[in-house]
């Protein structure tokens, strides 16, 4: 016998849609492509992972056989609940959970392998370990990508790791076309399934996790990228809440109730571990530039003399008057530029408001991904 949203508005998702959306999560990941993958009977599973090779031993006839060498850690996953919230009209909920979650499996499998590849690449504080968090760096050269590329396959290496896959944003592909061997052949191969890059495969991360200005590819081995799956997703039917990713034709978050309308809640458990950060290695772009070109309170002046590089100041004021402009410009005129008098606002080049004692300005130049913070202590007398 069916059962529809409306007499069901919380449970787990059906057996068969639920199993569909996490093939699909696994098809579209490209983390999960390449990692090694564990079933997850509960939020937490200890892995046995193989850190020293078994040796083997020459046995002369009726002697004892060697012990063997080899070593084993056991990290241990933990899942950690991934939810997306769709918003639906108030016709949706007369139909059965297994019509709706039939017709909104691809999108809720592309929120989560989208949200799960960043996390796992990047970082985002939802694991305890990222790829790009840990591993060691080479800077692109754009005069010698090859040149490059290599490197960061040596830092693999020269740990007595072996690279046996590539993660990569698309947008490398035309670099990667380029690079020959010495006999002039194609390095990088295309194929129906599998792409490959010095005959290992490449993952080109399209659905929208990779961050441009953080890399440009990663190098590994796999195996120590451990990814563990529960095989349940849970839903919940919302028609109360204000949803704050979704805004309305008004310029506000949407409000369910006001629109009439309700929201599907999906969640499912996915636990990753970067078990050997030294087992990758990461070519990025260099830095972008977050500092500011000028800093100025007023006519005071900064102990210490403003410099670049330098990211903490002091300085005083007895002017009687409670406004003294704040003035600060970035480096690079790409970069946004936010000044705060404690929590206040302060836009550059306007007054600031300043208190008996000490007030706190920060400045914070973001540029892309990358950020900056300058302090500076105004003790007004």
């Amino acid at each position: 016998m069916a059962k529809y949203l409306k007499d069901e508005l919380s449970g787990f998702v059906p057996v068969e849609q639920a199993n569909e959306i996490i093939k699909k999560v696994a098809r579209g990941s490209s983390v999960i492509r390449l990692s090694r993958v564990e079933q997850m009977k509960s939020d937490t599973k200890k892995i046995p992972v193989m850190t020293g090779g078994a040796g083997a031993y020459w046995v002369g006839e009726g002697q004892r056989i060697g012990a063997s060498g080899a070593t084993w850690i056991f990290p241990e996953l933990k899942a950690k609940k991934l939810a997306v919230i769709i918003p639906v009209t108030k016709e949706k909920l007369e139909d059965s959970t297994i019509d709706v979650f039939a017709e909104l499996q691809d999108y809720i499998a592309q929120c989560f392998y989208e949200k799960f590849d960043s996390a796992a690449l990047f970082g985002d504080g939802l694991y305890e370990t990222s790829i790009l968090s840990e591993c060691q760096k080479v800077e692109a050269d754009n005069s010698s990508f090859d040149l490059a590329v290599s490197d960061v396959m040596a830092n693999v290496e020269k740990n007595g790791y072996d690279v046996d896959g590539f993660a990569a944003k698309i947008g490398v592909k035309n670099s990667l076309r380029k690079l020959r061997d010495a006999n002039g052949a194609p390095i990088f191969i295309t194929g129906t399934d599998q792409n490959e890059l010095y005959g290992q495969p490449i993952e080109f991360v399209r659905n929208g996790a990779w961050i441009d200005d953080r890399a440009v590819l990663v190098a590994g081995e796999w195996k120590y990228s451990l990814v563990g799956i529960r095989d349940d997703i849970s839903y919940e039917i919302l028609t109360e809440a204000t949803l704050q990713n979704y805004i309305d034709d008004d310029g506000k978050p949407l409000s369910l109730a006001e629109q009439d309308m309700a929201a599907i809640k999906a969640t499912m458990r996915i636990g990753y571990l970067c078990v050997k950060p030294e087992a990758f290695s990461a070519l990025v772009p260099k830095p972008l530039d977050t500092s500011l070109s000028t800093l100025t309170i007023g006519e005071c002046s900064l102990e210490p003399t403003f410099s670049a590089d330098v990211t903490e100041y002091t300085t005083t004021t007895s002017n009687e008057s409670d406004n003294i402009t704040a003035t600060a410009t970035a480096a690079e005129s790409g970069a946004a530029v936010e000044i705060k008098n404690g929590e206040a606002v302060v836009e550059s080049g306007s007054a600031a408001t300043w208190s008996e004692g000490e007030n706190v300005v920060t400045v914070r130049v973001t540029n892309g991904s990358y950020s900056k913070t300058y302090t500076v202590k105004v003790t007004k007398s």
